[in-house]
């Protein structure tokens, strides 16, 4: 982790690295922190992988499919359509009270996404938004996707950066809703990163994009009130 900077109380966010969750355990526990939390209740950010899954957005809403090529799929409450998660991507959940801080949803999206331009601007990579599709694209291919919910004034779900994950599986849907959309991840644009060193990296983009100061880590890194 990099060291925690100078802090203001009040703009510290609870930063949980539970590793490898079950993408159920993890939509249910992000479903669970935000009916539960109060006005004082701090931000967290979850960073963690998933085993392979497929996850359905709100236009795939009363959709049949239980499993694609042996992978199964869920059924999620984020916006946006079908994509991909598995071993290799980093996925960065933004559990923020929206209400709280005067942030409407349109920003915390463009915060996201900057923070994984910036990222690859440190490797000399160029990266951008596309209109109408949220996510990071470098020359046309996207490599983060996003969904977002937004609850009682409250976000969950949020951002996932392909490192070095298998890309077959986007092979068998139209990724976000979108026939033919390249993939691609670090490791294709020659950033070859470990989880862990991605994440530190990454998680110092998202602090400052997020406008967080510091970040507390608690003793126990499993996600809240759940056993994984």
């Amino acid at each position: 982790m990099p060291p925690v900077p100078d802090t203001t109380p009040g703009d510290e966010v609870v930063l949980r690295w539970p590793g490898r969750v079950d993408y159920s355990t993890a939509f249910r526990g992000m479903q669970d922190f935000t009916d539960a939390r109060t006005p004082e209740t701090p931000d967290e950010i979850w960073l963690l992988e998933h085993p392979p899954v497929f996850t359905m957005g709100l236009k795939g809403r009363g959709g049949a499919r239980t499993h694609i090529h042996g992978i199964p799929v869920v059924y999620s409450d984020r916006g946006g359509d079908m994509t991909y998660h598995g071993p290799g991507q980093l996925v960065a959940y933004i559990l923020m009270d929206l209400r709280r801080r005067g942030w409407g949803a349109k920003r915390l999206v463009n915060a996201m996404e900057q923070s994984v331009i910036n990222l690859l601007a440190a490797s000399q990579i160029q990266a951008a938004r596309r209109a109408g599709a949220p996510g990071v694209y470098v020359a046309g291919a996207k490599i983060a996707s996003l969904g977002l919910r937004v609850r009682r004034g409250a976000s969950y779900h949020g951002i996932a950066l392909n490192l070095g994950l298998d890309l077959t599986p986007f092979s068998y849907i139209d990724p976000c809703g979108y026939p033919a959309q390249p993939v691609t991840r670090l490791i294709d644009l020659g950033i070859r990163r470990d989880m862990a060193l991605a994440g530190q990296d990454w998680l110092e983009q998202l602090l400052s994009e997020l406008g967080y100061t510091g970040f507390i880590t608690p003793s126990e890194s499993r996600l809240p009130g759940l056993v994984e």
